[in-house]
């Protein structure tokens, strides 16, 4: 996005209608409401950029269908241009085929085949209708109440000259002669009734009017994205005048930063859309007992109440005011703006934060992820060092290891999971549309996954889900769809729900690291080690625990398949996910097996206290987890555990620690990786000594142990060795 520079943000609401209560779709679920599936389509508009064009920031849900849109706001506008005599109100500058089309719902689970009538053409009118208000200074169809004024644009379509019509309608057709031919011209163009004989918008760039106007404006080319096959340098231009730029600086910092940071820190700061609207008198509120329905019937149908007026279309911006947010920021010095990324050419992480942080950085996560302060830093640190990926791919590992600000989780993971190159022409080769014998599985496993999530649940949601999943089915032939690998897919989706090439390339990127070989169509033996190992580090970690389970037979083959074939996602909602995965990506594939670990001790009074059944009830609606505490135990755990007693076979193969380019590999912050397998004698008897250690330990807590598992291991480690 764009600098917020001179421009403000703003706000509106709109209500959507509402459905029915007592009607399912097909499938016999609730129909998706339509504030959510406008929540869904929204989300493609923020990515629309341009110098020109306000930015469109965010969208809320509110309650009874409200929907509360944020976006960048110039208070001088066109219309106010108009009113000046030197414009966009509806529905006066809808297109004649719109409104011949008339409200047209769709019911979910049936999509239409009607084409929709809105489109490129349908904007080359409304620009005619503006261009007209401009030239003859005056705003159209005044007079008229708004069924006139649609009923009067339907009738155009019997005259000749659509613009001459509408100039003698509203008595300036002296204006509209006085006007240069070329402008005529033009609007003659833009206006003319039939969609099929109006110029598309290329079209009409190469009238005479735009040709003599075009050399007077640089074109604009959207940058080059972080991951793309374009140099992100190539168009980097340098002023001819350095001490002119340092003039022209000013001490408005916050200006400088993009209008997604400033809402974003807007909102940390104290913002609320809801507030501001009520303040301004957009929302108002009436008394309950004025809402009530004169009749009610039994089946809750109900009569006699009279529509909300504040349920209608107003359509009026409120200037959202940033005092609050630079008040907060008065004490935040210019240097904060503009860090100096150091090279650091230690082994150990450290952050490059300055010391006035490193309080804060103390702090919980929950704490530090609502400190604005703190969070302006984090942003302009991280936005600073992915723009320099991957060469400062060291230094984005380091700072991970103190947090990740949310707003560039999605970027950070991405730079984490090492994702480069051209993405978006790999998956766009992708077929994502021929039939294959998955799709019906994917279809069944969406609507169930983390649907508490309004913006997964959008249809919008459910058809990006589907597109990612079945890139990632159709570009690894020799794996398949296991459930779960939709629960896998979501946070990557909702962090990049504007864009499905990436959330497709973390996905990608994360199996293969975590779960090599868990998609297999015969996947049992990858299965059984994982989880025997698993239980090598419950019996290593906690003895009692591991003998009491064993007793009882409440083996992890009862209750931790899902937690490893999903890594968790299955198991927690998606903000405890993404404090979570910010840790696990910090570190290599056997760091799951310590959050495992790390689960079961917060359970651990309440397992051995119970028996096979009780258990099986406590997993089946797993109790409420603190996942700072979750992180902080399996970080110890990862760094008591000996590397060679989470060895496995069927681990993905090594991958050389550095490259070419002298950049250090993404081995976790915690130790280094050691997927190899022991190479020399004493590392093998060393690995056999803490085998038997354990059993040892099973032996003299006087507890009978199924040997099982450690038999397991002691065989192929015999086996190695011999």
């Amino acid at each position: 996005m764009f600098p917020l520079k001179d421009a403000e943000m703003g706000a509106f609401t709109f209500f959507a209608s509402a459905l029915p209560h007592d009607v399912c779709g097909s499938n016999g679920l609730p129909l998706t409401p339509n504030s959510i599936k406008i929540l869904g389509r929204f989300q493609i508009l923020k990515t629309i950029t341009h110098p020109r064009l306000c930015q469109y920031v965010d969208i809320s849900r509110g309650k009874h269908e409200r929907l509360v849109v944020v976006a960048e706001h110039c208070e001088r506008s066109l219309e106010d241009l108009l009113r000046e005599r030197k414009p966009v109100r509806y529905p006066s500058y809808l297109a004649p085929e719109v409104i011949a089309q008339g409200i047209f719902k769709t019911t979910d689970h049936m999509p239409s085949k009607k084409p929709l009538p809105s489109g490129p053409k349908s904007d080359v009118w409304s620009l005619g209708i503006i261009l007209f208000e401009l030239c003859v200074g005056r705003k159209l169809f005044q007079s008229l109440d708004i069924s006139e004024r649609l009923k009067f644009l339907l009738t155009l379509d019997c005259v000749d000259d659509t613009l001459i019509v509408l100039a003698e309608e509203h008595g300036c057709l002296d204006i509209i002669k006085e006007l240069p031919e070329t402008v005529v011209d033009l609007l003659k163009k833009c206006l003319t009734f039939h969609p099929s004989k109006r110029p598309t918008p290329d079209e009409l760039m190469k009238d005479k009017v735009f040709s003599e106007v075009s050399p007077l404006y640089t074109p604009f080319t959207k940058p080059a994205g972080l991951f793309s096959s374009s140099l992100r340098c190539a168009d980097l231009t340098l002023p001819e005048d350095i001490s002119q730029l340092c003039k022209d600086i000013n001490n408005d910092y916050l200006a400088e930063r993009s209008i997604e940071e400033v809402y974003y820190l807007w909102c940390l700061a104290g913002g609320d859309l809801e507030k501001e609207l009520v303040n301004k008198e957009i929302i108002r509120s009436k008394p309950p007992i004025c809402t009530l329905p004169n009749f009610l019937f039994e089946d809750g149908e109900s009569f006699g109440q009279g529509r909300d007026r504040s349920s209608l279309l107003d359509d009026t911006t409120v200037t959202l005011s940033l005092c609050q947010l630079r008040n907060r920021l008065k004490d935040v010095g210019g240097e904060a703006f503009y860090p100096l990324l150091e090279d650091d050419q230690s082994n150990l992480p450290h952050s490059n934060s300055n010391n006035e942080l490193s309080a804060a950085a103390t702090l919980p996560l929950i704490i530090r992820e609502k400190d604005t302060e703190y969070q302006l830093n984090r942003i302009i640190l991280f936005d600073r060092l992915l723009k320099a990926y991957p060469y400062k791919k060291n230094q984005i590992w380091k700072e991970a290891r103190v947090d990740i600000p949310p707003l560039m989780r999605g970027l950070t993971w991405a730079a984490l999971l090492g994702v480069e190159g051209a993405i978006h022409a790999k998956y766009d080769a992708i077929d994502k549309d021929t039939p294959i014998p998955t799709d019906r599985q994917i279809e069944v496993d969406i609507p169930r996954c983390h649907q508490y999530d309004e913006l997964l649940s959008s249809p919008e949601g459910h058809a990006k889900f589907r597109r990612v999943l079945k890139a990632w089915v159709v570009s690894h032939p020799d794996l398949v769809y296991w459930q779960g690998l939709d629960s896998l897919c979501a946070p990557f989706l909702y962090l990049n729900f504007n864009n499905e090439a990436l959330a497709y390339a973390c996905m990608s990127a994360f199996i293969p690291k975590y779960l090599y070989n868990f998609f297999l169509k015969d996947n049992s033996h990858v299965i059984q080690e994982y989880l025997t190992v698993f239980s090598q580090m419950i019996a290593f970690h906690d003895p009692e625990l591991s003998n009491h389970l064993n007793e009882i037979g409440f083996i992890p083959d009862l209750y931790a398949i899902p937690w490893f074939l999903t890594m968790f996602t299955h198991v927690f909602p998606l903000h405890k996910i993404f404090h979570l995965w910010d840790t696990l990506l910090l570190g290599n594939s056997s760091f799951p097996f310590c959050i495992g670990v790390a689960i079961l001790q917060q359970l651990r009074d309440r397992l051995l206290a119970n028996g096979f059944n009780e258990c099986i009830l406590l997993f089946s609606d797993l109790p409420e987890i603190d996942i700072e505490r979750c992180v902080r135990e399996s970080i110890n755990l990862f760094c008591w555990t000996p590397k060679s007693a989470t060895y496995r076979q069927h681990a993905q193969p090594p991958k050389p620690t550095s490259d070419s380019s002298g950049v250090r590999s993404s081995a976790p912050y915690f130790s280094a990786e050691c997927p190899d397998p022991p190479k020399t004698d004493l590392a093998l008897v060393l690995k056999l000594y803490y085998l038997l250690g354990t059993v040892l330990t099973t032996w003299l807590t006087g507890v009978t142990l199924n040997l099982s598992v450690t038999q397991y291991t002691l065989m192929t480690n015999l086996h190695m060795y011999s």
